[in-house]
């Protein structure tokens, strides 16, 4: 009964991000902060996988090495943003230039 409402619960996170990561895609802090809440979502579903088959949890390690560094990545670009065009406007921001 505890996994399957971890599970529910795993599941509404990552819907949750995604409609947020889908419907508030005007300014890119929103976006950033969806997406890590959709790999938070993820890595707690690794968690509870890899805890049933018990497994290692060296793949844990290494998921968290590559979201952290996306985010850390996702970060520079929303600074270097707010530094060229002074917000963080999609609409502000011409990707092609």
């Amino acid at each position: 009964m505890m996994v399957k409402n971890m599970i529910i619960i795993i599941i509404c996170m990552f819907i949750s991000g995604n409609m947020i990561f889908v419907s508030k895609h005007k300014h890119l802090l929103i976006v950033l902060l969806s997406l890590e809440f959709i790999v938070l979502s993820i890595f707690f579903f690794f968690v509870l996988f890899l805890s049933f088959i018990e497994n290692d949890l060296y793949m844990l390690m290494l998921f968290l090495v590559f979201s952290v560094c996306e985010g850390a990545l996702g970060l520079s670009i929303l600074v270097s943003m707010i530094r060229t065009h002074g917000n963080d406007y999609f609409q502000s921001f011409n990707l092609l230039l």
